[in-house]
């Protein structure tokens, strides 16, 4: 299984006559963990609605592997993008386990039951995210962070070739949060993701976007891209930036305002 080469051409995405995004490009060679980051309704989350299928750009193309993303077929899309999106709605009354075995269904035919290649998969899915003492619960009745937990070992039994995850850090602890990135750091794919948490996306992504109104206004590592100026002019926050003496990754330290006096 090799990574997929994702470029995203000048895509613009519009609600009525309002722009969630403009003219953005970017690329993800194979193999990359890129980064999305940016303040809220930077339009992160519809760039990757545009990656995964759901919103058709106004303008512009997503190209995975040079082909056009908007013209594969279904079940050929399944089986090289997973995605894992912003708080899920998804209740589904299944057992965790059937949940994540949900992932192995672009890899089989109809009606078709599990294999011993499939049961394998299922379970390496659910250690990774350390929710194999989950696997007979009801989906239904686990937290927000076990069933993020879930969805994402879910999106791992799938075996894409481009795993695209908005927010894949919500809900969880700090230990499932360093986990489940260092996980997706070392797969055989292609990741692009969306982070609120700067120090996490400095330290787990090869380069990042940052998103700003719609536009992309800085693209690159994060030693290059994460300065005290940016920061200042995108999230409107004072900040340090230092090299963290034991990771190398920059380390970003917010100060708080002045209190009132």
């Amino acid at each position: 299984m090799s990574a997929t080469d994702l470029s995203v051409d000048g895509v613009t995405l519009t609600a009525g006559a309002r722009h969630l995004v403009r003219d953005v490009s970017l690329t993800a060679r194979p193999g990359e963990t890129i980064g999305l980051v940016g303040p809220n309704g930077s339009g992160k989350s519809s760039l990757l609605r545009a990656v995964y299928r759901v919103l058709r750009p106004d303008t512009g193309q997503v190209l995975v592997d040079g082909g056009d993303a908007w013209s594969l077929p279904v079940r050929q899309l399944a089986r090289t993008v997973a995605a894992v999106v912003q708080d899920s709605a998804a209740d589904f009354d299944l057992a965790v386990r059937e949940v994540v075995a949900m992932g192995r269904t672009p890899h089989k035919r109809l009606l078709s039951g599990d294999t011993a290649e499939d049961a394998e998969l299922i379970d390496a899915a659910l250690l990774a995210v350390d929710a194999v003492h989950l696997a007979d619960r009801p989906f239904d009745r686990l937290s927000g962070g076990e069933r993020q937990r879930v969805l994402i070992a879910r999106a791992l039994a799938q075996q894409p070739t481009l795993l695209v995850l908005d927010e894949p850090t919500n809900h969880l602890d700090i230990r499932h949060q360093l986990s489940v990135l260092g996980t997706l750091r070392r797969l055989p794919a292609t990741v692009l993701l969306a982070l609120h948490d700067l120090n996490l996306a400095a330290y787990y992504c090869d380069r990042l976007y940052v998103l700003h109104a719609g536009e992309v206004t800085a693209s690159g590592p994060p030693a290059d891209i994460l300065t005290p100026r940016l920061l200042a002019e995108v999230y409107g926050v004072a900040a340090e930036v230092a090299t963290h003496p034991r990771t190398g990754a920059p380390q970003v330290t917010f100060l708080p305002e002045e209190p009132r006096r």
